[in-house]
């Protein structure tokens, strides 16, 4: 944590300063980084207590994702039985076939690019971030339980991030970069994190990979290991997944990859599953929600 924020710092201003290039690179890195820490705390790390672990990750670093609604629908999408269900689950990235079927040729054109891993990169922080924001401008206006204090506090946030930028090196469309470059690189994260899958324990991957992606995401990349023991903290999933290795890749159906490496060359070009969710009956949509 205290690495994530001395990097945000320095790269702001010093890093900002010998090369704008690097000054974002950088600061992306940092917004990632920080979010991988946001999703410790909701799951309650390190602190004992919820409060403190906010605190310690109260600063609105990644400007569009307030934490309490991050925590909110993060720990909604825990709930095993319905993953991948593009209405139940708040992190689908499928959509239900109906609304597939009226979706515009150019619209489907888009959603098909955004489900290469390049796609997802270069335009899925955009799209996601356009329906999010759309999707919680509802929730906000219809005042839905805890909305609209998640964005009050998500505001009082962004105060520390603006009076920083007001003396930092790096300048607000610099910064905006830096974050679209954040919301790009937890992209690789989520891009094939879940699977549509009969079998609800088979739904969840796991990326075998010990780089510095597996550090970005907190080891994330086994979250299948994850999902089964989401009050494991991060440094603990590398041993646990060890210990049971054969045990996790029976229960998820071997959906298992080596490294990061490995789905960049499958799936940099190509798309994994489609947009519409594979086993979902089509049935008439709850609510306008194309695929993020």
């Amino acid at each position: 944590m205290v690495a994530s924020y001395g990097l945000w710092a320095i790269s702001t201003t010093w890093a900002y300063e010998a090369s704008a290039l690097l000054g974002v690179i950088l600061t992306g890195i940092a917004i990632a980084q920080f979010s991988s820490l946001q999703h410790e705390a909701l799951h309650g790390h390190p602190f004992r207590s919820s409060l403190a672990n906010e605190i310690a990750v109260f600063p609105s670093l990644s400007l569009t994702v307030p934490y309490r609604r991050f925590k909110t629908t993060h720990l909604a999408h825990h709930y095993d039985p319905i993953l991948t269900d593009p209405y139940d689950d708040p992190e689908s990235c499928y959509c239900d076939p109906k609304m597939w079927a009226t979706f515009t040729p150019g619209l489907k054109r888009i959603l098909r690019v955004n489900n290469t891993l390049m796609g997802r990169v270069l335009i899925g922080p955009l799209l996601g971030n356009l329906i999010w924001l759309r999707d919680e401008a509802r929730l906000f206006a219809q005042n839905a339980p805890g909305v609209r204090l998640a964005w009050v506090l998500h505001g009082v946030g962004l105060i520390p991030v603006v009076l920083w930028l007001q003396f930092a090196a790096m300048p607000w469309w610099a910064y905006l970069l830096a974050a679209y470059v954040g919301h790009a690189l937890l992209k690789i994260r989520t891009f094939l994190e879940h699977q549509a899958h009969e079998l609800v324990r088979a739904r969840s991957v796991i990326i075998e990979d010990r780089g510095p992606l597996a550090l970005l995401f907190l080891n994330n990349n086994l979250h299948a290991v994850h999902h089964a023991h989401p009050a494991v903290p991060w440094y603990r999933l590398p041993a646990l997944y060890r210990a049971r290795k054969g045990e996790f890749q029976r229960r998820n159906a071997g959906y298992v990859y080596r490294s990061y490496a490995e789905i960049f060359a499958r799936y940099l070009l190509r798309s994994k599953e489609p947009v519409a969710h594979p086993l979902m009956q089509p049935k008439a949509p709850a609510q306008d929600r194309p695929a993020a």
